[in-house]
């Protein structure tokens, strides 16, 4: 497989501004050409392949693990991070469903949050702290399975404050220091009293290899784990980058429905740490779909501790970061791919190209389109390459595009093109492909130079049964 560049484009967007990188990451940017080749495969993990399809989940009971599931990495400790799982009871059933990570004083935070115009309690309150704190000097992160806060009001702000006042109290830190996220069902109210209670345990447990049972403690429908890691050199010496995910379903771009945490021991000021964090969500999580639905708990918060011996940087477009940003956006399109391999009853993984079209925006937008079609993704399930539908997709999208000069292609074969049937068209060949757990649907539609990629899955009878039966 051919390797990677070096350097994404976004990188090499941060590193030619002349001024300080915040107005770079208002740029207009090719969503990663080369992340589905880069991502698909996983040489650096040691363990053995994903569970099988039939194995148990430790999410939902009675969920099979995805078949498109892959393995997690093996995880190193992440200087001046600590983490402890436990029990809060969220479930009727036996699971970890707290996490609860404690970083060293000094540690900088960013955050990226859902666009939903719902929101939730925990995202308020980071957003509020972040604000209040400017990104400095976070202590703690509590998150919960099981119960979103979300549409609660007035008592869901009280409950995030008072689990955060008592994660304060124990750290010996500040409430605004306290970073909340919380996932489950919309509408129901958090017990903070199951948090609280759990605390002094989970407090007693802490360790700092404890990757692997974070990601499962906040996992929901999920049916694999979801991790990724990766080292980078800044200024010659060494940092790491961990991070996990949680998500299978309402799954939709600005940003992705999901919570992601990621830890590094760089020493990065949080002004920075922002600007990376919010430009590289960008060609991320904001390019991976699976039901087109977004979430309301949507939140992604990356943490430097400065543990590290590298020096602190206090600009995102320092050249000293160019490694450093290039393995971030590794870590996080990994997170993101993750999701759409573990969509809710995916069986095919599928990347949508669209070249041709009047601008990046323009590019994007269509492919968001065929991405979320149900047509489209019933069609990837059945295995039918039913190329008419991605051109129905293509055209409701409101787009300028030029039919007469349009072109559809399932991975390297054409399906049609100049506005009609390709010369070249083989039922039997595309039957073929269609059996392929990896797709690759590329359309060019004849205006322009504009591109972009969006990455989902199909659709199957299993996404009904698992949204049909969610709150039991």
């Amino acid at each position: 497989m051919t390797k990677p560049p070096t350097r994404s484009t976004a990188s090499r967007a941060l590193e030619a501004a002349a001024k300080p990188v915040e107005a770079a990451a208002h740029a207009v940017l090719d969503p990663l050409a080369t992340a589905l080749k880069r991502s698909l495969r996983r040489p650096d993990r040691d363990e053995p392949a994903a569970p099988e399809p039939d194995a148990p989940t430790p999410g939902k009971p009675g969920l099979k693990v995805s078949p498109l599931a892959v393995s997690m990495p093996k995880m190193p400790a992440i200087p001046g991070v600590r983490m402890g799982i436990g029990r809060a009871g969220f479930y009727k059933h036996e699971r970890p469903d707290l996490l609860v990570m404690r970083f060293e004083p000094g540690t900088s935070c960013a955050g990226v949050f859902t666009r939903h115009g719902v929101g939730s309690a925990p995202v308020d309150w980071c957003r509020k702290q972040l604000e209040s704190s400017g990104g400095e000097g976070v202590q703690a992160l509590v998150v919960n399975a099981g119960c979103a806060n979300s549409f609660t009001g007035k008592p869901g702000a009280d409950a995030v404050r008072r689990v955060a006042g008592a994660v304060a109290k124990r750290f010996d830190c500040r409430q605004r220091d306290v970073m909340m996220a919380s996932t489950g069902v919309i509408g129901v109210l958090l017990d903070d009293g199951k948090i609280t209670q759990k605390l002094p345990a989970v407090e007693g447990r802490m360790t700092d290899d404890a990757w692997q049972d974070a990601a499962r403690a906040i996992m929901t429908t999920d049916t694999f784990p979801k991790a990724a890691t990766a080292t980078a050199k800044i200024d010659g010496q060494t940092v790491r980058i961990n991070g996990i995910a949680k998500g299978s379903g309402m799954i939709a771009p600005d940003m992705a429905t999901m919570l992601a945490f990621v830890a590094t021991d760089a020493d990065i000021a949080p002004k920075a740490l922002q600007t990376l964090v919010s430009l590289y969500t960008r060609t991320t999580f904001n390019c991976v779909t699976v039901d087109g639905d977004r979430s309301t708990n949507d939140t992604l918060l990356l943490f430097a501790t400065g543990q590290s011996k590298a020096p602190r940087i206090s600009r995102a477009g320092d050249h000293r970061l160019a490694d450093f940003r290039d393995k971030l956006e590794k870590v996080l399109l990994d997170l993101a791919l993750q999701l759409v391999r573990d969509g809710e009853g995916a069986s095919k993984f599928v990347k949508i190209n669209v070249t041709g079209a009047q601008n990046a925006a323009s590019a994007r937008k269509i492919a968001r389109t065929v991405a979320e079609s149900p047509l489209v993704k019933t069609a990837f399930a059945g295995e039918d390459a039913n190329w008419g539908r991605i051109v129905m997709a293509v055209g409701r999208a409101d787009e300028p595009v030029n039919r007469d000069r349009m072109s559809v292609k399932f991975g390297k074969l054409v399906a049609a093109q100049d506005g009609l049937v390709s010369p070249t068209y083989s039922e039997a060949k595309m039957s073929a492909y269609m059996k392929k757990q990896e797709l690759e649907v590329s359309v060019d539609v004849g205006v322009g130079r504009g591109s972009a990629s969006v990455w989902t899955c199909d659709l199957t009878k299993e996404y009904v049964a698992i949204n049909g039966d969610y709150r039991s």
